[in-house]
């Protein structure tokens, strides 16, 4: 590769589906909550160094977590913590990122990646993201990485390929055909069994140069906002061009805004280990279970007649069930949050009603 390599995290979300652990002031990016000893986003920072040299990560944040940033990734330069105001989706979050290292380098081969994703086999997405950042640099293409689905899952995104690329399924880059926002069940089914779709992991890859051709052309008005302020980047006066930006843009995907509009959109299907974790349910998939399929996040519990639960619990506090199959059990200093893994989806709407009611805060 020519260019130099540069990474962006988005980090901005708040992690709402796995409250009550993650909460407003510090969603799940910045928890461990797999017991690793690294959160999220310092493993997704780990990962990308084995690509990229510390000093060209750059992390797109709410203002509200320039702390959190700064104290978990020390290594990240205090220039490259890029604050939103708003939250206005992912597409204005890497214009602001592209349009700030144009200020910097004339060109730059560019992975976009989720501050909060799991990836188990770290080898083969180092190797699967080189072949991306190749491509993106030959070809002048929008890369994209397509996760082999291994259910019909209706929380992810997915991604049809056209199967009339070169080389062999899975490993080589294929030309998108559409791209489907999350389906439901029966759909989904369609989507698996088809051997077409792929999970969306939200992955990208490209240069600086290309992407700033795509923003121009499929979303100009969110181009002209962050090339405006250019003579603004790494001055004291960016705070206050990006505010009027935030301000003035509209919320919008980068998948919605460019990917599914644009001519030169590439997918390379992957199998690594992936999940965006996104749900309680999501993570009781990966953990270890015991000989009754519970998952338990608490070495103080007593079980009676429990199966395929999800237990997650202090340390200090004694949890005992009986003749439950199938829940979420969450209990944390202030929550106790019980209810049917099945029903999360459903449960979301009744966890706002509570709080907009009884006048509380996800903080």
């Amino acid at each position: 590769m020519q260019n130099p390599t540069y990474g962006v995290i988005m980090a901005g979300g708040i992690g709402s589906r796995f409250w009550p652990l993650s909460r407003n002031a510090k969603p799940k990016q910045f928890l461990d909550i797999l017991g690793t000893g690294r959160t999220f986003i310092q493993q997704t920072f780990d990962r990308l160094t084995k690509l990229i040299p510390p000093e060209n990560i750059v992390v797109v944040t709410s203002s509200s977590y320039k702390a959190l940033v700064s104290e978990q990734l020390p290594l990240v330069p205090e220039g490259n913590i890029l604050l939103e105001p708003l939250r206005r989706n992912t597409a204005p979050c890497i214009a602001y990122a592209t349009y700030k290292l144009l200020t910097k380098v004339s060109d730059a081969t560019v992975v976009v990646a989720p501050s909060d994703h799991l990836i188990l086999n770290e080898a083969e997405f180092i190797r699967v993201i080189k072949q991306a950042m190749q491509l993106a640099e030959s070809g002048k293409n929008l890369m994209t990485i397509g996760i082999k689905p291994s259910r019909p899952e209706t929380g992810y995104g997915y991604i049809q390929v056209a199967k009339n690329g070169n080389g062999e399924q899975h490993s080589a880059a294929y030309r998108v055909k559409t791209f489907t926002e999350k389906p439901d069940l029966d759909m989904a089914r369609l989507f698996v069994d088809s051997g077409e779709f792929f999970w969306n992991s939200g992955i990208f890859i490209w240069t600086l140069q290309t992407i700033r051709a795509a923003f121009e052309v499929y979303l100009p008005d969110v181009a002209k906002l962050f090339e405006s302020g250019s003579s603004a980047y790494y001055t004291a006066a960016e705070e206050q061009h990006i505010g009027n930006a935030y301000a003035e843009c509209k919320a919008i995907s980068i998948d919605y805004g460019v990917m599914e509009k644009a001519e030169n959109v590439h997918v390379i299907c992957a199998d690594f280990g992936w999940s965006d974790l996104g749900t309680w349910n999501s993570l009781y998939l990966q953990l270890e279970k015991d000989d009754k399929g519970n998952a338990l996040q608490s070495d103080n519990v007593a079980l009676d007649n429990v199966r395929e639960c999800l237990v997650h619990a202090p340390a200090e506090k004694l949890v005992v069930l009986q003749d439950l199959d199938g829940y979420l059990v969450v209990d944390t200093n202030d929550v106790l949050l019980i209810c049917r893994r099945d029903n999360e989806n459903e449960l979301k709407q009744l966890i706002n009603n509570t709080l907009l009611s009884k006048g509380a805060s996800k903080a």
